[in-house]
């Protein structure tokens, strides 16, 4: 998608704004724009999404943010404004701006090694701390969110281009890894969604998928390999290290990783 230009920006948006000083555009996601956006007040990130799919993922993760941000104490940039414009299928949220870079970005520009490592553990310990928040009892399902993500698979297999295919689904229908306790996830936790500045954890962005849930998906998609990080064994150890605990082994990281996650 092309970048958000300032004519574009809905006049909802353009009134709580005032005055927009400064436009920016910061690596862009599969499913949105972002730009960041500043005024006499400070800086926002401005998200906008179109289609169907993208605009309903958009409505609910404002939902998720803006009840984990009343009800826990999660490093979560709040939600300023939204704005859903039904005639042109396009959504809008203004949220906080969270000073750091993505993980990612941390990991690739940082050459020492201890440095490098504290990132990764204080990532591990991260993911542990938002399994270890209590659930609101709004992001509790009807149905076991495995079963829940199955029928989602299906329905977007029928109606979207994904990656995964109907041999897949079928194939991961029937090989349901067993039971375990469920927390409260993130639902997409990875090197991308999480910030840093100095070291140090600055927020957890790209909360569309937070829910009761199975915290397996978000270990196993936290720790998927790329470019300078989690390229071997030593960092998947030291994030272990960080999390306090293994709680996948290889096949349940594949179910995740290469089944699950390929219909979203």
């Amino acid at each position: 998608m092309l970048p958000i230009s300032v004519e574009e920006i809905p006049i909802e948006i353009h009134k709580f704004l005032n005055k927009v000083n400064s436009m920016s555009f910061p690596r862009q996601g599969y499913t949105s724009n972002v730009g960041l956006i500043g005024n006499d007040q400070g800086i926002y990130a401005l998200k906008r999404t179109r289609g169907e799919l993208n605009c309903a993922l958009l409505k609910r993760e404002v939902s998720v943010i803006n009840c984990l941000t009343q009800k826990t104490k999660l490093p979560i940039p709040k939600v300023k404004n939204f704005v859903e414009q039904v005639s042109v299928k396009e959504s809008w949220a203004l949220i906080e701006f969270l000073e750091g870079e993505t993980v990612r970005s941390a990991l690739y520009n940082e050459k020492s090694k201890e440095k490098r490592q504290e990132i990764i553990y204080n990532f591990g310990k991260l993911l542990w701390q938002i399994h270890s928040t209590p659930c609101p009892a709004e992001l509790i399902g009807e149905l076991p969110w495995i079963d829940e993500r199955l029928c989602q698979a299906e329905f977007n297999l029928r109606k979207y281009h994904v990656d995964g295919t109907g041999e897949l689904l079928e194939k991961i229908k029937s090989i349901k890894p067993k039971d375990y306790n469920q927390t409260l996830i993130h639902g997409d936790f990875t090197i991308d969604n999480v910030l840093v500045n100095n070291g140090k954890i600055t927020g957890v962005i790209d909360w569309g998928g937070g829910a009761f849930g199975d915290p397996r998906y978000d270990v196993s998609l936290a720790i998927r390999p790329k470019p300078y990080a989690f390229e071997n064994e030593i960092d998947i150890q030291i994030f272990f290290e960080g999390y306090g605990d293994k709680i996948i082994d290889d096949n349940e990281y594949d179910y995740f990783v290469n089944g699950l996650y390929e219909f979203f």
